[in-house]
């Protein structure tokens, strides 16, 4: 029987496709609407590190003047690659790129006191040691230790995060600045008003978005951002807007325009790493202390983002936990190494993905395409350029809707488990971090058992975690205090 077996067939048994309620069709359609929704990091990441010096003024390269090209093409790679792995190994809706607020981090807290190569080579160690607390059951093991309501409430806090990063990347929502009189950190538009042609197609988009996906239109999500691409390269045509950098009313990262060239990708940030020299450069104390933030992040980061998107597809079971945990993980601790040796940063999960599931994916078929699509972006990123964000970010407010529905889950009459819930689900996007969310939650939920008489309900493991957690959050004057 196997030998008749149609390529769909088998393709349908090994991601177990049709088992998981969905199709071929979809799993395409989610995988492409994964890809448009977080292909700015293409863009995005050669702007953060490309234009950074070390602390001996050098750019990542080791060049003296920025290498954005290169940069890209790396990004690019590794994201392809290990999205890929993420589909045929853990077959899991789940793609993968370089870590944003890591790549910041790194670029301006690493690498400032350091050379570039010496800063890769802690993200690679930071990689590694995430790859042995998996392969020792340590990472699977916490994560199965938090409790179903609190894994909920981690779901629904990054619903609420990524839209309101859709929000900002559309320049709906804007940062006021440090203006003396201020009494609001943020406010509609840039300057109270909204204004300008982006913002239009933004609106546009999530409105033609919310249309169709309430009529149950197929491929709501991809139509939607395809046809206000078109919108926006006729505006840019007419208009001639500019990037928002250079001159007001533009647009916020991606000039939707027809490119002029496609040159040959180049790869020189591949293998410029150097796991012992930040060693002799700050000691071992800072060393450790930067290890321990970039670990943090990055453990629990993908937890959160694993169990939303699982939650999202309808793929937990009935304590939280997505279907091959450990290897979904692995995947991940592997992405961190990939990236610190690629010199483009540590890679990692990425919410967007839920945009995908939002269109329908379930499987790792739909990582497969988009891992795919990142790899013909080394060759035709002029192409990808062409997206603007204002015309993906609907996707993110449309599937932060989606996600915020599970808050029914938890119960709310329990100030024990109600409290921690809260504190996770706001703190993502007040601080533009599921880390903080996820610690903020962690501690106050074994703070309150404690409280309450009921510290022997507790897993052992949630006591390490919290205690990590308080770790992260005095990390700067516990700096100070070992390196003065």
């Amino acid at each position: 029987m196997s030998s008749t077996a149609t390529p769909a067939s088998r393709i349908d048994r090994y991601f177990r496709i049709a088992e998981r309620g969905s199709t071929v069709g979809r799993e395409i359609r989610g995988g492409v609407v994964t890809f448009f929704t977080m292909a700015y990091i293409v863009v995005l990441n050669p702007l953060i590190l490309g234009y950074a010096v070390d602390a001996d003024g050098q750019y990542l390269g080791g060049g003296a003047e920025p290498d954005l090209a290169a940069i890209a093409a790396g990004t690019a790679l590794v994201a392809g690659v290990l999205t890929l792995l993420m589909g045929v190994v853990a077959n899991y809706p789940m793609a993968l790129a370089t870590g944003l607020g890591l790549n910041a981090f790194v670029a301006f807290s690493v690498a400032s006191q350091m050379t570039w190569a010496d800063a890769m080579g802690l993200v690679v160690m930071e990689g590694i040691v995430i790859l042995v607390l998996v392969l020792t059951g340590f990472r699977t093991a916490v994560f199965r230790a938090v409790p179903a309501q609190l894994k909920v409430a981690i779901s629904v806090g990054i619903g609420l995060f990524i839209a309101l990063i859709g929000f900002v990347d559309a320049g709906f929502v804007t940062r006021i600045g440090d203006i003396a009189g201020t009494t609001v950190p943020v406010q509609l538009g840039g300057d109270g008003n909204l204004s300008g042609w982006p913002v239009v197609v933004f609106i546009a988009g999530l409105l033609l978005m919310l249309a169709l996906w309430l009529r149950q239109v197929r491929g709501a999500i991809l139509i939607s951002i395809l046809t206000m691409t078109v919108v926006a390269i006729v505006v840019e045509a007419v208009a001639d807007l500019g990037r928002a950098s250079e001159q007001a009313g533009g647009w916020a990262l991606t000039v939707p325009a027809w490119p002029d060239d496609i040159q040959a990708p180049g790869f020189g940030t591949l293998g410029e790493f150097s796991l012992l020299g930040s060693w002799d450069r700050v000691g071992v104390v800072s060393v450790l202390l930067l290890v321990f933030s970039l670990l943090l992040a990055d453990f629990f980061d993908t937890m959160g983002t694993m169990t939303a998107i699982g939650a999202e597809a309808a793929l937990l079971d009935e304590d939280g936990n997505p279907p091959n945990p450990e290897r979904i993980l692995v995947v991940d601790s592997v992405a961190a190494i990939a990236g610190g040796a690629a010199g483009v940063s540590s890679n990692t999960s990425y919410i967007e993905s839920a945009s995908g599931v939002g269109e329908g994916a379930r499987t790792g078929l739909a990582s497969v395409v988009t891992g795919v699509l990142f790899l013909l972006t080394i060759f035709l990123s002029p192409f990808v350029a062409m997206i603007p964000s204002e015309a993906a970010v609907p996707a993110l407010v449309l599937v932060g809707f989606l996600m915020m529905q599970q808050v029914t889950e938890i119960d709310w009459k329990d100030p024990g488990i109600a409290l921690p819930a809260f504190l996770t689900i706001v703190l993502m996007p007040f601080t533009y971090s599921i880390t903080v969310g996820i610690g903020a939650g962690f501690v106050s939920y074994v703070f309150l058992r404690i409280v309450a008489g009921r510290a022997r309900e507790l897993h052992p493991l949630l006591w390490v975690v919290a205690g990590l957690f308080l770790v992260y959050f005095a990390i700067d004057p516990i700096t100070r205090l070992l390196t003065s």
